[in-house]
């Protein structure tokens, strides 16, 4: 199983590049995350001689105050922004940012500005759920779902589109897609659908469930860090917006899938040989669920509602309020049985649960032990692009560069209403999708800059780190760069052009839905 940002095994992110696309002919492939990252750096960097330094005046929560910035001579010699460009990934890794100079350095005191705790807490969802493939009890759960419902095959399209619709909201399911082709496809064949339907199952459902990503820790979480905000803030339009993509989604799926099976013709990716032989056989029986394999399950589902309840500020949600003893004010207050949990909370949580589900899962010292290790190093890579993408960052806050772009940004969004900034966030972030990806390094990438746009505008952070998720999960659905796409599309023997013919009119129904219930966040905010 694989992660969004680069695995097979756990939970990750789909620009990871984990899988290679297929390619035909001697076709020079795309360049690699890290190499766009790198590239970008160097751009960055090269722009920062050309780009005046310049700051803006912060208010008492930190937040640029429109109309202040004053420009200044660059703080760095030519001869240390060169230095700062090989810094730049380390800095991006544990780099500190000293509250005297807000410049970022590895030698500093004060605060962590590097990406080192969602470096680590990516190693240990990686890690956690390595563990729990290796059991094999998760692939005989759910192949014990698809046999139970194998003759209601609406009902079983509808439980398997929102199981990994949930999956994908919550956790960037996508690698780990791939490989349940091998389970469910046999038998969506079998149920006289054809493969698409079972494309749509697998690989769109997570993908769809990602444009609507809730507490999604990779973008949301990321996202939220960057902007300095909670992983919670808008979690009730998210909630929304992904109530909505998923209902129009299953019913999308449900009226083709019982257009093919009335009418085998109507089929976007026909019906082949091997197909009707399918339909003539039946999947044989799933092994029986353990005691072992169920317990398994209901730890693994435990661990990702704890994380689900341990990082909603739920007082700030309900409306709980305390008075403020230095300003005599009402405040949001959180109530006591709340967690408060982050990062380094959620890493130690998946490592533990790591280490319990190997015991539990009688995988012995030593392959417990491997699979930690394994899943560790499986996510390394879209770990180290996390870091590498915060190093951009670094750049541009000590040459003092960073307040300029935003500054010209502020001239390009002032007088628009909320709603149209919104709107134009929304569109802005595809070609920025396109080059960076709009997973955890994108992410990294664009929010410090994003995210106090929507201050001069008016506009919540949160619905700007929900603009920025949404347009990257809804560009990922069609992008032929996106690896886990074409490697689901070959392992279904689907093609791309069929796929595009299937999709299209999708994209186009969830555009209208992300846009307005962006426009009703705007509205509302």
């Amino acid at each position: 199983m694989a992660s969004s940002d680069d695995r097979s095994g756990a939970t990750h992110e789909p620009d990871a590049g984990a899988i290679p696309p297929p390619t035909s002919g001697p076709a020079r492939p795309f360049p690699n995350p890290l190499t766009i990252l790198a590239s970008v750096l160097f751009l960055v960097w090269v722009a920062a001689f050309f780009i005046p330094s310049g700051q803006f005046v912060l208010d008492a929560s930190g937040s640029p105050i429109a109309g202040s910035y004053q420009q200044h001579p660059s703080p760095l010699t030519p001869g240390e922004k060169v230095r700062e460009l090989f810094l730049a990934p380390v800095n991006g890794l544990f780099g500190i940012q000293s509250p005297e100079t807000g410049m970022v350095s590895p030698f500093n005191a004060g605060r962590m500005f590097g990406s080192v705790e969602v470096f680590f807490f990516t190693l240990c969802i990686g890690s956690f759920m390595t563990v729990v493939f290796r059991t094999g009890a998760l692939d005989r759960g759910i192949h014990a779902l698809t046999w139970r419902f194998r003759a209601k095959g609406p009902l079983l399209i509808v439980i398997l589109t929102v199981l990994f619709g949930l999956l994908g909201t919550t956790m960037s399911w996508s690698d780990e897609t791939l490989g349940m082709y091998g389970l469910i496809l046999p038998l969506i064949v079998a149920l006289r659908y054809d493969r698409m339907v079972a494309v749509a199952v697998i690989t769109v459902a997570p993908f769809v469930g990602r444009l609507g990503a809730t507490i999604n820790p990779f973008i949301i979480g990321v996202g939220a860090t960057k902007a300095d905000i909670s992983i919670g803030d808008g979690l009730g339009l998210r909630l929304l917006l992904f109530v909505l993509v998923m209902a129009a989604t299953i019913v999308y799926i449900l009226r083709y899938a019982r257009r093919v099976q009335a009418d085998p013709a109507r089929s976007i990716s026909g019906i082949s040989a091997e197909d009707l032989a399918l339909q003539q056989a039946d999947s044989g029986p799933p092994q029986p669920i353990s005691g072992r394999d169920g317990l398994i399950l209901v730890l693994t589902a435990l661990t990702f509602i704890l994380l689900t309840f341990s990082v909603i500020p739920w007082g700030a949600i309900l409306t709980n309020t305390a008075v403020d003893p230095y300003t005599h004010e009402s405040i949001a207050a959180p109530f006591p049985w709340e967690l408060g949990w982050w990062l380094p909370e959620l890493s130690a949580m998946f490592l533990v649960m790591a280490l319990v589900v190997g015991v539990i899962g009688r995988l012995g010292e030593q392959g417990t032990a491997r699979a930690i290790i394994q899943g560790a190093v499986d996510f390394t890579g879209p770990a180290f692009l996390v870091a590498f993408a915060r190093g951009i960052s670094v750049v541009m806050t000590n040459t003092q560069t960073i307040d300029t772009v935003l500054f010209w940004m502020e001239g390009l969004v002032s007088g628009l209403s909320s709603l149209l900034f919104v709107l134009v966030s929304f569109i802005a972030s595809l070609p920025l999708v396109f080059l960076v990806g709009g997973g955890s390094a994108g992410t990294a990438l664009v929010m410090p800059i994003f995210a106090p746009l929507g201050d001069f505008a008016g506009v919540d952070r949160a619905l700007v780190v929900t603009a920025w998720s949404a347009a990257g999960g809804w560009l990922g659905l069609v992008l032929p760069t996106n690896a886990l796409l074409m490697a689901g599309l070959a392992l279904a023997k689907v093609g791309f052009d069929q796929y595009i013919r299937f999709i299209l009119p999708l994209m186009g129904i969830l555009l209208v839905i992300v846009l307005a219930v962006l426009g009703l966040g705007a509205i509302a905010s």
